[in-house]
């Protein structure tokens, strides 16, 4: 009997060098595209010429360590972040709450269709100068427009992360015993987790951008506040270089967000459970 090679039982799989190994994972690829895109900053600042327009990448990197080891950048992202995070919760309970109402109830179905359709086109920063009518210079007006921002977003994808749960997942659960606030807790929500964290990440967004615009009025209009009005005060000043460092810290925190927080967390959890492929 002659022998069978592995090439004639199968496709023959060849070793991978080192340099496509790391070329594989993800990580690596990704601090690539950043460092293609430093470079072709530097390239076309260099080439334009102009600190008023575009300082180079290397000044802006100079001075977004100078603001950072003298506490500017520190203290602005403190304060962003606080009222983030204050006006994220906030919004993520409500639309909790939304979600709950809309399952238990067809009237309470009814009621978050009917305000998703009226509120969810409205642009959140829109509402800012009512918020500081009604809530004063505070704090209070920014969180406000943070949960106009959060809410919908969460909302819809928990709804239809939950619409999508199979019946047969739903019958066991009731087979169990499990109904209310129990059966969405052990049922819906893991089922449907994927939506709910799409819907967490996408309402990052919204938030992380309004509360930047809307530190950009609110700012000018109090005197103090966080990476918004740090921005605005280094354009009042022609401090270019600083302008796009604030703007690089923005980007960074939203980088930091996505691959330290949501990324990590689909995989321990949908990720690990196998619901799809990571």
């Amino acid at each position: 009997m002659d022998k069978v090679t592995n090439l004639e039982i199968g496709a023959w799989e060849r070793p991978i060098g080192p340099i496509r190994a790391q070329w594989e994972k993800q990580w690596v690829r990704k601090l690539m595209t950043i460092l293609v895109l430093a470079f072709g900053w530097e390239l076309y600042a260099r080439a334009l010429d102009s600190e008023l327009l575009v300082p180079t990448f290397l000044s802006t990197i100079e001075v977004f360590f100078r603001d950072i080891s003298n506490g500017r950048i520190i203290s602005s992202t403190g304060e962003t972040l606080k009222v983030l995070l204050l006006g994220y919760g906030a919004g993520a309970l409500v639309a909790l709450m939304l979600t709950v109402l809309a399952m238990v109830s067809r009237i309470g179905s009814d009621f978050l269709e009917t305000l998703t359709s009226m509120f969810n086109p409205l642009p959140a920063i829109a509402l800012l100068p009512l918020a500081m009518m009604w809530f004063g210079l505070g704090i209070g007006s920014m969180v406000f427009v943070l949960v106009h921002a959060v809410v919908w977003a969460i909302a819809l994808n928990t709804q239809a992360g939950f619409s999508a749960v199979s019946n047969t997942l739903k019958m066991v659960g009731r087979n169990y015993g499990l109904t209310g606030i129990r059966f969405i807790a052990l049922i819906l929500i893991p089922a449907a987790l994927p939506s709910i964290l799409s819907g967490l990440r996408t309402a990052w967004a919204f938030a992380w951008r309004t509360l930047i615009a809307a530190e950009l009025i609110f700012g000018v209009s109090s005197g103090s506040g966080g990476l918004g009005w740090y921005i605005f005060e280094q354009k009042n000043s022609l401090d270019i270089s600083a302008v796009f460092a604030g703007l690089l810290a923005v980007i960074l925190i939203g980088l930091i967000v996505e691959e330290g927080v949501f990324r990590v967390l689909e995989k321990v959890t949908i990720g690990k459970w196998g619901m799809y492929s990571v």
